[in-house]
């Protein structure tokens, strides 16, 4: 009987350690294991991290040499990394079951006893020694580092109670209660923020990593322990709360260093796949292709702003709860005004304010600004970068003073006149604020190319804010909405203590 051949049916009908001799089974470290697996995928050409997108040529092929290295892996990286999904999807990589003796504490291999229990169990029962079998989904132990994270909680301590229920003296290495490290014997065994563990508390990794040998209370034990380790960190940690030890890094073989998507079409893939829209009328709330890099660049700008802390990072939580809010607020102003269906405009990116005020940490400057201020501020920045994208920069146009396409919108609103996109406007109305706007149709009929009809009045606001933000208009946050008029005429208009500009009470 050829054990590779069964199938996982087969597999589990298998109650024995004698059945299991028959089948053919051969004991396999977990390394091995992950390494044979990939392996196999890898010639079958078969995606091994579905849905970790923008690492295929950086982060990913660092993973498989690891693996196929038998390394233990440290993913070094900011915030929003995918970090720790990576380590869960190693577990793909696992055979579907492995046999362990039935009962046994640290799940031993029937072939290679490691606790007292179950070689008792197999010197008195021999091959009818009882099998049980253990899927790869079970085989995947995660802790968060935290400053009170002991050396019981990770390797063990001995339990008094056990041994007075079991009337076990203290010379007994059954007396002792084995922690997640043990417990995690032919299993993935993740920690996270690694640095966030106490000094001494990684000392106590040192052997396990090395040696394979573990010390409890006076206790020397040689367990083999076979354990793939993954750890995750993030690169501030190490100057801000605390560090890993040199030792420690010394033992991880593999350090990879994971990045944020290095292109817009990364991001919009990573948001549309983690967004949850579960429940939404998704169907009936129209997204233009633009309001999607919008949303993206926001990111970007943020990661580049003076006023973020760059070391901080910019997690991609970001981008997912934004979107999320976008169609939240499409939805509210939908249910609103009665209509069965609509589209998103640039007001509201309003609404992802408190989406993106939360997910930056801000420098000593930007808590000057104030949140509000600077998740505004980087609204502006995108749409101000994409606008370049689809018109003509306004400044350039102003200094040729020939072909200025927006001459007719610029002076309609230098003789006074103000326009106001409301929160909570329909679309009917919102369409004829817009088209009474002279000339602005006329600018993005001419210069937007294959926009789709759908998408006029859309690209008709965007117009708008990308005037303002190149200071050809004055844009102001009202309680309600937003309001364009004339740049000059709005800063006479300016009363004591008044800015014609976004404040943080506006939200």
């Amino acid at each position: 009987m050829d054990y590779q051949k069964l199938t996982p049916q087969e597999l589990t009908q298998i109650k024995t350690l004698g059945q299991l001799k028959a089948a053919g089974y051969q004991p396999k470290s977990i390394k091995e294991e992950l390494r044979d697996n990939l392996i196999l995928k890898i010639k079958r050409k078969e995606n091994v991290f579905e849905g970790i997108w923008g690492y295929e040529d950086t982060v990913i092929p660092d993973i498989e040499r690891a693996i196929l290295s038998r390394h233990n892996i440290n993913l070094l990286g900011l915030r929003g990394q995918a970090k720790t999904r990576i380590a869960r999807m190693m577990t793909h990589l696992l055979d579907e079951y492995v046999p362990v003796v039935f009962g046994a504490e640290l799940n031993d291999d029937p072939l290679q006893p490691l606790t007292s229990f179950a070689k008792d169990l197999i010197e008195e029962k021999g091959d009818n020694t009882p099998i049980g079998w253990w899927h790869r989904s079970d085989r995947y132990t995660e802790k968060l580092a935290t400053p009170d994270v002991s050396v019981a909680d990770l390797i063990g301590d001995v339990d008094p109670i056990k041994a007075a229920t079991m009337k076990l003296s203290y010379n007994d290495e059954r007396v002792i209660h084995y922690g997640l490290v043990p417990r995690s014997h032919r299993s993935i065994f993740v920690i996270n923020e690694l640095p966030d563990l106490q000094a001494r508390i990684q000392v106590a990794l040192f052997n396990i990593l090395q040696e394979g040998d573990i010390q409890i209370r006076g206790f020397k034990l040689r367990l083999p322990l076979d354990i793939q380790f993954v750890f995750t960190a993030n690169p501030e940690d190490y100057t801000n709360r605390g560090s890993i030890v040199t030792p420690l890094k010394d033992r991880i073989e593999s350090q990879i260093i994971t990045h944020y998507p290095k292109s817009i079409e990364i991001g919009r893939r990573v948001t549309a796949q983690e967004a949850n829209l579960k429940g939404k009328p998704v169907d009936n709330i129209y997204v233009p292709e633009l309001m999607k890099d919008l949303i993206e660049q926001i990111a970007i700008e943020a990661r580049g702003s003076e006023f973020v802390d760059e070391k901080s990072g910019v997690s991609a939580r970001l981008t997912i709860s934004a979107y999320e809010n976008l169609i939240s607020a499409a939805e509210r102003r939908m249910y609103m005004n009665g209509e069965s269906d609509t589209i998103i405009r640039i007001a509201d990116l309003i609404g992802v304010i408190p989406a993106i005020t939360g997910k930056v940490e801000l420098v000593y400057e930007g808590e000057q600004e104030g949140a509000g201020l600077v998740a505004y501020n980087l609204i502006g920045k995108a749409i101000r970068s994409q606008f370049i994208n689809y018109f003509p920069s306004p400044e350039q146009k102003k200094k040729e003073k020939q072909g200025n396409p927006y001459v007719l919108p610029l002076a309609w609103f230098g003789e006074g006149n103000e326009l106001d996109i409301l929160a909570s406007q329909g679309d009917k109305d919102y369409k004829s604020a817009l088209h009474s706007v002279p000339g602005l149709e006329e600018v993005v009929t001419q210069l937007v190319k294959d926009m789709p009809e759908k998408e006029k009045e859309f690209f008709m606001e965007f117009a708008l804010h990308g005037l303002a933000e190149f200071s050809q208009l004055s844009k102001k946050v009202l309680d309600t909405g937003l309001q364009f008029k004339d740049l000059f005429s709005s800063m006479f208009d300016m009363g004591p203590g008044e800015e014609d500009d976004f404040e943080e009470d506006d939200l």
